[in-house]
């Protein structure tokens, strides 16, 4: 913790009741002249927003195309890409939340750089470690307009759903990271409360796993991890009131640190096995089963992580449960017991804790064990595959 790098790259965030109206000077600053629009279809049939964004950019508004769907499916984001191609696009403006925005950043590798989606992304040779292509074009500036908090706001890399069923496509380059976010409380409070809470339980599982690693981080990764869990753990219960702006920007807060955590020298993916364990088959699981959300998954695999992997981080285990006011035993079946209370802890969020609630079949499990083996950020040492009992165990646990 006391030699690390820190390394903030530019970024201008505009938040509360009115922000979007800076959107106009964003794009003169930019020189933009063609700004293409992206979102799903909730937010283009549903909101005023991308009228709002075509009003405020003007004679800038190039387009848009407003058909991404859950997950950022791969033919959904070469759709796009072709799209803002043939509109001559110099910015992409992404409104939404995950999905769109990491959809966002692979549209702009689309646009510049030569050769198939597969090409671009991380590669996996046998026994070997991953490899991310070197992605050398410049790349268009990209604008992101959240409807939702995700820590997907200010990253270079995304994953998209492979269509035809297969491991997810992932694409790292750190020049699509966005010049400018808005956390406008209007487009905010445009979110159902279902995928408001969805979208903030996410950036919560995230910063609880994060409580389990702050011992061992450098003292800015302390700080923006210690402040995350506080913002995302009272935000969290006020995520389904429709009128409650501040928690929404609140949770915003609390995903951008969890971006800044990584900038500073963090490694908030494979913070210890839970951690890893989790978002390697909850990546996965999502990918396969439509109905899942990231969120929730993420929830409902913590429990029966605890109780599989704990054992192989202890220390992260007792600080997890500390962050949760759950009591901590000394007992040869601690771990069950803490994996238990964390299970009962989400329950009284009324998230439901079990795979078979939401109809997903055991005859995905060995699909999803197969595909969380390919997660860069969750096993970029190739080291889970030591532990395919223990994944397999949490499914069958967790269902």
């Amino acid at each position: 913790m006391d030699t690390f790098s820190s390394i903030t790259p530019a970024v201008r965030i505009h938040a509360g009741t009115g922000a979007l109206e800076r959107l106009p000077r964003e794009l003169e600053r930019l020189g933009v002249r063609r700004a293409f629009a992206l979102c799903g279809r909730s937010v283009a049939t549903r909101t005023p927003l991308l009228d709002r964004v075509a009003a405020l950019a003007g004679a800038r508004h190039a387009g848009a195309y407003t058909a991404l769907g859950k997950d950022a499916p791969l033919d959904d984001v070469v759709a796009a890409a072709e799209q803002a191609r043939a509109a001559g696009a110099d910015c992409l403006v992404a409104i939404g939340a995950g999905s769109v925005l990491k959809a966002g950043r692979v549209v702009a590798i689309l646009l510049a750089e030569s050769g198939s989606p597969g090409s671009l992304a991380t590669q996996y040779p046998p026994g070997q470690p991953p490899v991310s292509p070197r992605l050398r074009a410049p790349k268009v500036p990209i604008i992101n307009i959240l409807t939702a908090a995700t820590s997907a706001q200010h990253r270079g890399g995304a994953a998209l759903k492979d269509t035809a069923g297969g491991p997810r496509l992932e694409f790292f380059d750190p020049k699509t990271r966005p010049a400018a976010i808005f956390w406008d409380a209007d487009a905010l409070l445009t979110a159902p409360p279902a995928l408001a809470r969805s979208t903030g339980l996410g950036v919560f599982w995230r910063a609880l796993m994060n409580a389990g690693a702050v011992r061992e981080a450098n003292p800015l990764v302390q700080a923006s991890r210690l402040h995350a869990l506080a913002l995302a753990r009272a935000a969290l219960p006020r995520m389904a009131d429709a009128r409650d702006a501040r928690a929404r920007i609140d949770m915003c807060a609390a995903a951008l640190l969890q971006n800044r955590d990584e900038d500073d020298g963090g490694r908030p993916m494979d913070a210890h096995w839970i951690a890893r364990a989790v978002y390697a088959l909850g990546a996965a699981l999502f990918n396969q089963a439509g109905q899942l959300d990231q969120g929730t998954t993420h929830a409902l695999l913590t429990g029966p992580a605890v109780r599989h992997f704990g054992g192989l981080c202890p220390q992260a285990v007792t600080d997890i449960a500390q962050a949760l006011s759950i009591g901590v035993e000394d007992a040869p079946d601690g771990m069950d017991r803490i994996g238990e209370a964390v299970g009962q802890w989400f329950t009284r969020l009324g998230i439901p804790m079990r795979l078979r609630d939401f109809g997903v079949s055991p005859n995905l499990f060995p699909a999803v064990v197969d595909h969380a083996l390919q997660n860069f950020n969750a096993d970029r040492h190739r080291e889970l595959s030591r532990h395919r009992p223990r994944l397999v165990a949490v499914l069958n646990d967790a269902y």
